[in-house]
C-alpha cells in the first residue's frame, strides 16, 4: 500500500520565483496591451469627428454650390428670354 500512495500525483502549493515572474511579465503584457487599445481609440475617436467636420463642411460648400447654380440658370433663362424677346420685336 505504501508504493501506491508514493505513485500517485501531489500537488505542490510553493510558488517559484520564476512563475511569480510569469505572472508579473503577463500582467504587465495585458497592462501595456489596454493602454495601447485605449491610445488607438481615442486617435480613432478623433479622426472621425475631424472627418464629420470636414463631411459638414463639405455639405455646406455642395449646398452653397447648388444655391449659385440655380441663380444662375435663373439669370440665364432670363437672358435667353430677353433675347428671344429682342429678336422677335425686331423681326416684326
Amino acid at each position: 500500500m505504501t508504493k501506491v500512495n508514493a505513485t500517485t500525483w501531489r500537488l505542490d502549493r510553493r510558488i517559484n520565483l520564476s512563475v511569480l515572474l510569469q505572472l508579473m511579465v503577463l500582467a504587465s503584457m495585458i497592462l501595456a496591451s489596454w493602454v495601447n487599445l485605449q491610445r488607438q481609440l481615442d486617435l480613432l475617436q478623433r479622426d472621425v469627428s475631424m472627418l464629420l467636420q470636414s463631411q459638414k463642411e463639405f455639405h455646406q460648400k455642395l449646398e452653397s454650390l447648388s444655391h449659385q447654380s440655380i441663380s444662375c440658370e435663373y439669370r440665364l433663362q432670363a437672358m435667353e428670354r430677353q433675347l428671344d424677346s429682342g429678336t422677335t420685336k425686331t423681326s416684326r
